[in-house]
């Protein structure tokens, strides 16, 4: 594709054609999508994967989401504002490919008879583990905004305006859930922890 160029832009030689220096070219203000998303991979994965595995309670499709949602950030970076909106991106990104995934093992499990599922390697352990925590399963008896707000909050250590914009409510209603479920988590747990 040939740069237009005006008659400033060009030099005049002897002849009666001109010739026209190439047009300067400045480099984009925002830093390449490949670098940008290693980055934010390299430093952001694992807390996304530990958030959507406490969302989902499943450390196979937990990464699997993870991975889309970065798939789709690089697919979308020309159009974030710039890079500071990557991570808030992912975030939510995450928080409704869960809710998605939640969605689908919902009608899988109406649709289909219950099958148990092995997971192999190393993630079976880590999923066992998982299972295995009280707060956890406690955790999976609120409803599902409320386990969200949880999980952001304590485990992302995330503030409400970001809580907010991550699950698309407003701030108030992140104090409400988040109080709500801590009464609801005190009383399974038994305690005031």
């Amino acid at each position: 594709m040939r740069a237009h160029t005006t008659r400033s832009d060009c030099e005049w030689s002897g002849s009666a054609r001109p010739w026209c220096r190439r047009p300067v070219r400045l480099q984009p203000t925002q830093p390449d999508a490949n670098h940008a998303v290693t980055a934010l991979y390299l430093a952001h994965y694992r807390p996304l994967v530990r958030l959507a595995a406490l969302l989902v309670q499943d450390l196979t499709t937990a990464e699997e989401i993870v991975q889309d949602a970065f798939v789709a950030v690089h697919a979308a970076w020309r159009r974030l504002p710039d890079a500071d909106h990557a991570l808030p991106y992912l975030r939510r990104s995450v928080i409704n490919r869960s809710r998605w995934a939640l969605r689908d093992r919902a009608v899988a499990d109406r649709l289909a008879p219950a099958t148990s599922s092995a997971t192999p390697g190393g993630s079976r352990e880590a999923h066992i583990e998982l299972e295995r925590s009280a707060f956890v399963s406690a955790l999976w008896t609120l409803p599902a905004r409320q386990r969200e707000v949880v999980v952001l909050r304590y485990f992302a250590d995330l503030p409400e305006t970001q809580i907010a914009s991550a699950t698309g409510i407003s701030e108030a209603t992140v104090r409400s859930h988040t109080a709500q479920a801590l009464s609801t988590l005190r009383a399974e747990l038994g305690g005031d922890e």
